[in-house]
């Protein structure tokens, strides 16, 4: 049930939870303290949902017979998704994917070209990368506090994989 937590925590926010799960790992050790305001700041999860913040602390629990069962992570308000519009959700997510592909399909058809043409360089490469900044670079980075770079938006973690499952099947 950790690691299935840990997986869960990764696949919402975009980020590993912590490093390791030891007492003396801080941010494991903001969990099992308790101080869990720090914690939710840190890995950048302050709007997450209070469900989704409980299931997961229990899922992270120090002592092993306090972590929820297979039945009842299915049976949680987080998994069982009572009194949310999951149609209303999903619908809004695919217009905001749609809205963000035409914006970024109308600023490349604008593009004066300069970026995928030159000397000496394959004409494909912006296919595979756009090039990274340095400040780009930095968010995926750890300090020498061992704390996380948070300041990548994990909700762009999700348009990217929708995007990428979209074109996987339109293609």
């Amino acid at each position: 049930m950790f690691s299935v937590g840990v997986i869960l925590f990764i696949i919402i926010q975009g980020i590993f939870p912590f490093k390791e799960a030891k007492k003396d790992e801080y941010f494991y050790n903001l969990i099992i303290n308790g101080k869990l305001d720090t914690y939710w700041s840190k890995v950048g999860g302050q709007s997450l949902s209070p469900e989704f913040k409980d299931l997961i602390l229990r899922m992270f629990s120090y002592d092993g017979s306090k972590r929820p069962t297979v039945d009842e992570i299915k049976a949680h308000p987080w998994m069982t998704g009572k009194g949310i519009d999951i149609k209303g959700i999903r619908g809004d997510l695919i217009e905001r994917l749609s809205a963000s592909r035409s914006e970024k399909t109308a600023a490349s058809s604008n593009a004066d070209g300069s970026r995928r043409a030159g000397k000496g360089t394959d004409q494909r490469l912006h296919l595979v990368r756009e090039p990274v900044s340095e400040s780009n670079l930095q968010n995926y980075m750890f300090n020498d506090k061992t704390d996380f770079m948070t300041q990548c938006d994990p909700g762009y973690i999700v348009e990217l994989i929708e995007e990428f499952n979209a074109n996987r099947y339109d293609n």
